[in-house]
């Protein structure tokens, strides 16, 4: 901001004095807008509920887990690109993203990493969907 105060006192088309007291009337305003609007997307819920629902959201990951509720076993991470339009980093973050909110499990054989739902996801997801029963009639 103060590079724009200089910029409108170096123009010459505004008096320094009028340039300095447009910045400091505007600057304060703009903090205040900029902090009022601040993205939270960093900041991690601590309700596991949250976290889960998070993690699904995503078509991608959904993708993923329909992948592994069909399947007959563990499932290897080289194979979800089948199931999924992304690259195989994309898909690791993927799977990242749900091991840590709990979503699955994972067991290293050799090289390769096979992942599989984990045993109280559906557990978890009974419980919102009970939760949320009474909100919403079902047909």
């Amino acid at each position: 901001m103060a590079q724009v105060g200089q910029n409108l006192a170096s123009s010459g088309r505004v008096a320094p004095q009028v340039a300095h007291a447009f910045i400091a009337a505007i600057v304060p305003q703009w903090r205040q807008y900029i902090d009022s609007h601040r993205y939270n997307g960093g900041v991690k819920s601590t309700d596991p509920d949250v976290e889960l629902l998070q993690a699904i959201a995503d078509p991608v990951r959904l993708s993923i887990l329909r992948q592994l509720a069909t399947s007959l076993g563990s499932v290897c991470a080289c194979d979800f690109t089948e199931c999924c339009t992304v690259s195989q980093p994309t898909v690791s973050h993927h799977l990242k993203v749900l091991r840590e909110a709990g979503v699955v499990t994972t067991e290293r054989r050799g090289t390769y990493i096979y992942y599989d739902l984990s045993p109280d996801f559906a557990r978890r997801w009974s419980g919102i969907g009970a939760s949320l029963a009474g909100l919403v009639p079902l047909a």
